[in-house]
């Protein structure tokens, strides 16, 4: 998948700027709170209709402003050209285009243009609580299995319902269609973790042999209630807990992902460089798994590498997404001399875009030449822009 040119009007703190990015490695250069993060975020809303970072839609419109219209345009793998536009309005809500036809529903977008993205943030699949990881495992599926990201839709739904009938006067008859309801649902997203997780397990542990100096073994664990036991013997069995706490106790909403290292949990046993590693694997083998059910290499977005590894392993992971099985990036760093010097090291070409106050300015061929550092250089943008509060 190859982003060709993104448009921005009022997107955080970009009044209306537009870029056009090269095949390789793009990457966004400028101090902290420049808005670097927002230009890899609006890659990654495009795809996720949401923003990476937890904000409401209302937060991404500029200060002051009533909207906010992202357009991008894209070449897939295959040569096939996209076009999809997203506008939200405080008034009207969120419209999300494909080539000038709106969708029904956001989740029929989910997929089409396959992304990963490695940032800080990822520090919460270890220390933050389960539901973190869950949410990666169903952001993960989502974007390969249209069906999953339904399911888990319905599920939500029934759950809630189930839960405000505990609160109120639970009637045998009603918690009996429920249970049925979140039975078919809890069960086939259970198989569909579970697989997910047989997958990614080798993937991890090879990405975090290559980045990793080393050679403790790594581990994914797919903890759930479901391992063990039919989720209708499940919600069977919980009913009277269920009556006294006034919420469903037990079910696939109380699955967890375990990271382990050396046979123990990573939160507790890891080293922070260790961590970092895992985490840095753990995308990896998220974009091996998407490319491989796709057809299409997915964008790699890679937000502020160097506060998660040191210039060394940095180096090593620009070496192994250099390879051709990885498509287009985008990265952001603070540092644009450090940056440079790892990436003509790596000999991918790439585009340098520098962002100050909200702005984008792409560096040309001859400035990069006149700096000694541009050499490998590909051909210039042919559009400035960017900004963010980021």
């Amino acid at each position: 998948m190859l982003l060709k040119r993104l448009s921005f009007v009022h997107f955080r703190n970009i009044a209306q700027e537009e870029l056009s990015f090269g095949p390789g490695i793009n990457c966004f250069v400028g101090d902290n709170g420049a808005g670097k993060t927002n230009a890899v975020d609006a890659v990654y809303y495009l795809s996720m209709c949401k923003s990476s970072l937890a904000l409401t839609d209302s937060q991404n419109i500029g200060h002051g402003g009533e909207f906010f219209v992202l357009d991008a345009r894209y070449a897939t793998d295959g040569g096939r050209e996209e076009r999809i536009s997203c506008t939200f309005s405080r008034r009207a809500g969120k419209t999300l285009r494909r080539n000038g036809k709106e969708y029904e529903r956001l989740a029929d977008h989910v997929g089409l243009i396959p992304v990963v993205i490695v940032s800080p943030a990822d520090g919460a699949l270890i220390s933050d609580a389960a539901d973190e990881r869950r949410r990666f495992l169903n952001a993960l599926i989502a974007q390969t299995d249209r069906a999953y990201l339904g399911a888990v839709m319905r599920y939500n739904a029934v759950l809630a319902e189930r839960n405000r009938l505990l609160k109120s006067m639970p009637d045998e008859t009603m918690l009996g269609i429920y249970d049925r309801q979140l039975a078919g649902l809890g069960t086939a997203i259970h198989a569909r973790r579970q697989s997910a997780v047989e997958e990614l397990r080798p993937r991890v542990a090879r990405y975090y042999r290559t980045l990793a100096s080393d050679r403790e073994e790594v581990e994914l664990v797919y903890r759930s209630e479901l391992n063990d036991r039919p989720f209708d013997e499940l919600l069977l069995a919980s009913r009277a807990r269920d009556l006294a706490n006034q919420f469903t106790t037990a079910g696939i909403h109380r699955d967890d992902l375990v990271l382990r290292i050396g046979g123990y949990p990573l939160r507790k046993y890891g080293s922070q460089g260790q961590q970092k590693s895992f985490l840095i694997a753990l995308k990896l083998a998220q974009y091996d798994l998407l490319a491989a059910a796709s057809g299409e290499r997915p964008l790699l977005l890679l937000d502020d590498l160097f506060d998660k590894l040191d210039a060394r392993r940095v180096e090593q992971l620009l070496l192994l997404v250099s390879d051709e099985a990885f498509g287009q990036i985008f990265i952001t760093d603070c540092n644009p001399t450090r940056l440079r010097r790892i990436l003509d090291r790596a000999g991918r070409p790439y585009e340098l875009f520098t962002v100050t106050e909200g702005h984008i300015v792409p560096e040309r061929k001859g400035d990069a030449a006149e700096s000694g550092d541009g050499e490998r250089n590909g051909n210039p943008p042919e559009a400035a822009e960017e900004g963010g509060g980021r």
